[in-house]
């Protein structure tokens, strides 16, 4: 049997950075949460003298990436993207998923794009960019 979870009931939540930690509140109506984009770079250490032939690497730095959001269009969830891009400071988020573990992956970003899409027939949306900064972190929620 698997152990998949839906993505039903999942939440994408932000800090109100009043105290450390802060109060988290979810954002509404978010459809679709892509990311953090995790990737790691590494530094070349070849030298003629190298095992084998082959190239050689060492560790380097991580880069948390970025972070969309796919969200309808709400005055409260607009006002809020709009003062966190607006902010010189880095914002706490969480995606907080709907499983047994109540499993939270936690994350400092800026809003670095945030584009309305209205279109004919169809609900005004945003497509919200974050670039992440410092670590990605995974834990039980409460």
């Amino acid at each position: 049997m698997s152990n998949a979870i839906a993505s039903v009931g999942t939440a994408f939540q932000r800090s109100d950075g009043a105290s450390a930690g802060g109060t988290y509140s979810a954002i509404a109506e978010i459809n679709s949460i892509t990311g953090p984009g995790m990737t790691r770079n590494f530094i070349e250490v070849t030298s003629l003298d190298s095992t084998g032939g082959y190239r050689e690497f060492i560790g380097g730095f991580r880069d948390g990436g970025d972070v969309t959001l796919n969200m309808n269009f709400t005055r409260a969830g607009y006002d809020a993207m709009i003062d966190d891009y607006e902010s010189a400071d880095s914002v706490d988020y969480k995606i907080v998923f709907a499983d047994d573990n109540n499993t939270e992956v936690s994350f400092a970003a800026f809003v670095t794009d945030l584009p309305l899409s209205v279109t004919v027939e169809d609900k005004v949306t945003l497509d919200i960019t974050m670039k992440v900064t410092g670590q990605v972190t995974v834990d039980s929620g409460s």
